[in-house]
């Protein structure tokens, strides 16, 4: 019986919002997702999401793949926005996903990683050494740059620039993307 308790103690740990095994939107919070780019009428910026069972994190279910081009000549950047609908992550101390780029399409090692708050304040953190392989990346809430009021969260992006993509064009992988709590609090 102590086990059971232990497994639903790390369990309750975590917020899943999306950890796409589905295979569909919304995410795990009823919140829809999609790409963006700054101007669609440029036929070298681009962004299309979709969802990948070959190579995804685990043994089932699906991530995301992100196909991106900030490849213009003129200012481009886009990624993916995921609602969070009425999130209050107060209670977490950290963001967590996984992450890998495509070694045959090409990837950008750094990427932004925006959370806004119900009053569209903004805070932010680069996530940078992207590889191909899989990682788990934490960001300690106490380290994204801004105001956004972690009671009132309503949007996560990711946003891939062409100021500081290593690669303008190429694929990434998103898995599991959670609030976090670690276990020394």
């Amino acid at each position: 019986m102590p086990a059971v308790w232990l497994l639903t103690l790390a369990a309750s740990a975590d917020l899943m919002v999306a950890d796409f095994n589905s295979g569909a939107k919304p995410n795990n919070l009823g919140g829809e997702f999609g790409c963006w780019i700054k101007d669609p009428a440029d036929p070298m910026q681009g962004c299309v999401e979709s969802f990948d069972a070959q190579d995804r994190y685990g043994d089932k279910g699906y991530a995301l793949r992100l196909i991106y081009s900030v490849a213009s000549k003129n200012p481009a950047f886009g990624g993916l926005w995921m609602r969070l609908p009425k999130v209050d992550a107060s209670r977490f101390d950290s963001l967590a996903f996984r992450v890998r780029g495509d070694a045959s399409m090409g990837y950008t090692k750094v990427f932004k990683v925006e959370l806004k708050d119900a009053l569209d304040q903004s805070s932010r953190k680069y996530v940078n050494n992207v590889t191909d392989q899989w990682q788990d990346v934490v960001i300690p809430l106490s380290s994204f740059e801004g105001m956004a009021n972690p009671r009132k969260l309503n949007e996560l992006v990711v946003v891939i620039e062409d100021t500081t993509a290593t690669a303008k064009r190429g694929v990434i992988y998103l898995d599991d993307i959670r609030f976090t709590k670690s276990e020394a609090r």
